[in-house]
């Protein structure tokens, strides 16, 4: 009998136990979500996220290296520069050789896929235009801009060199005087090379800002949309209204639920088309981005922007204030470390919009936007007058 109930006990303990399993895993799993850990990522930062969001970076380095692996494997059989000859053949409106063709849409694929880091600047400087451009200058030319403003003082440079000190804390090279020196001549030279635009009037003022400044001047020389960083950021307004009708006909269960809450899209977006999301999303997920963005164009924005909210639908459809909006969406972007989640929806379930169709709703909203705006001036004038 005694050895009977000890074996009872036993099998009820199993059982007890069996029981408790499908309990304690979400337990354990919750733990392992809600304890915040700091690391670095692929290039330095440190980011601060979840032992899940660790484990994703891990496997986003592994996809990083394969990734390199095809490129330097499709250079060993097609040459040295073959993606840079297969730019400049897809930009020819004339008929293409078939191997000509054939790169091009296998550049158009691996560009999706992303650019291995070590080869990004030399493909990003072809592909955004910058070489185009350099060549139409001397070679002298930025060191002849940088040696020519390096003394001034303007009220940009006296906050660049404010900023500077606490310009990203702890990274291994940035953080250190030649990273500072190498920031300081950047900032200090498009600061005169576009005097408009300067240094200060995009709110440059947080650490993690910084960071928003080399989108800052990829956006200026590479979209050509000057109007977003005008002093009424006009630009940004038609963006967002381009935005809005876009959000409405990709997604109309959000778009009607949004519009209930009185939510304003630009609350969130505003920052995402002035920084090109480098604020909002990881720095691979940024860069993969942008790899796109200089090879396809600015209409890849909208894309993303989509995606993102597409990916928050069910979470989107539950919320009852404004604030939880803004919490879902900037939960989601800081925790999108894998690129290839947030970029299959943007392509693959999304649909790529032409920049043909960007520019005519482009030209469709600026009579209104620029209507509210100068109407808005009138009121601040007038208010002004009222208090002298």
């Amino acid at each position: 009998m005694y050895g009977g109930r000890g074996i009872q006990s036993k099998r009820d303990l199993e059982i007890e136990y069996q029981a408790q399993i499908p309990i304690l895993r979400p337990s354990i799993h919750a733990r392992r979500a809600n304890m915040t850990v700091k690391f670095q990522d692929l290039y330095g930062f440190t980011v601060e996220g979840n032992v899940d969001d660790v484990n994703v970076l891990n496997e986003v380095r592994e996809k990083v290296r394969q990734q390199g692996r095809v490129w330097w494997a499709l250079e060993a059989s097609k040459g040295a520069n073959w993606y840079l000859d297969a730019h400049v053949s897809s930009t020819l409106k004339s008929s293409l050789k078939l191997s000509s063709l054939t790169n091009a849409i296998t550049l158009k694929r691996l560009i999706r896929k992303g650019i291995p880091p070590n080869l990004r600047p030399k493909v990003w400087f072809t592909l955004s235009g910058a070489a185009k451009k350099k060549s139409t200058v001397p070679d002298s030319y930025y060191n002849d801009l940088t040696s020519a403003v390096e003394d001034k003082v303007t009220s940009a440079t006296k906050q660049i060199d404010h900023d500077l000190p606490r310009t990203f804390p702890g990274h291994p090279w940035l953080d250190t005087p030649k990273g500072h020196a190498a920031l300081r001549r950047v900032f200090f030279g498009y600061s005169f090379r576009d005097s408009d635009v300067g240094y200060c009037q995009v709110g440059f003022s947080t650490i993690q800002e910084r960071y928003i400044i080399c989108s800052f001047l990829l956006s200026k020389s590479v979209l050509s949309v000057n109007d977003c960083y005008t002093n009424n950021l006009s630009g940004c307004h038609v963006e967002q209204r381009v935005f809005k009708d876009l959000l409405t006909k990709k997604c109309p269960r959000i778009a009607a639920h949004l519009e209930a809450l009185e939510f304003d899209v630009s609350l969130v977006c505003t920052e995402w088309f002035l920084c090109l999301f480098s604020k909002s999303l990881p720095s691979e997920t940024t860069l993969r981005v942008w790899d796109v963005l200089f090879y396809e164009g600015a209409q890849v924005l909208f894309n993303v922007a989509l995606a993102i909210f597409q990916m928050n639908e069910r979470q989107l459809l539950t919320t009852h204030h404004v604030g939880d909006v803004i919490n879902v969406i900037q939960r989601s972007t800081h925790h999108l470390f894998d690129p290839d989640e947030l970029l299959t929806v943007a392509f693959d379930k999304i649909g790529l919009m032409t920049i043909t169709n960007i520019s005519k709703q482009r030209k469709k909203q600026e009579p209104a936007v620029m209507a509210e705006l100068d109407q808005r001036i009138r009121r601040l004038n007038s208010v002004n007058e009222s208090e002298k």
